[in-house]
């Protein structure tokens, strides 16, 4: 069963258990400026819902381009510590491989900005 984290967009999650193209269960969740506190918990929650159990995940896929840093971060994150605690790949939503870091079975995705992060940017003064 494939795990889908998409946190690209900053006004919401959407998590999917997927097995090949069929949708299992999905969930999309407002949670502007929470994805900290809801993706784990919602992760759990849907797995739980639906009779799954974390080590029924083979593949986790994820978004790595969005409209926000932070949100993006935390659902890229998310999914590639979900994948080296399971042992299991971690893979881009379209599917292509990033090189391996630690072995064979497990997989960095690299998070892609559509725009530079708000947080390197210099303060314009009044």
């Amino acid at each position: 069963m494939d795990l889908v984290i998409d946190t690209g967009n900053k006004k919401y999650i959407y998590i999917a258990l997927k097995q090949g193209n069929k949708v299992l269960a999905e969930k999309k969740q407002t949670a502007e400026r929470k994805q900290s506190e809801l993706l784990l918990a919602s992760i759990d929650k849907l797995l739980k819902n639906n009779n799954f159990k974390i080590s029924d995940i083979d593949v986790i896929y994820v978004n790595p381009a969005g409209d926000s840093f932070s949100a993006l971060r935390i659902g890229v994150v998310t999914a590639n510590a979900l994948g080296f605690a399971l042992k299991i790949p971690v893979k881009v939503l379209n599917s292509s491989e990033i090189g391996c870091l630690y072995n064979k079975n497990f997989n960095i995705v690299e998070p892609k900005y559509n725009k530079e992060p708000n947080i390197t940017k210099k303060k314009n003064k009044l």
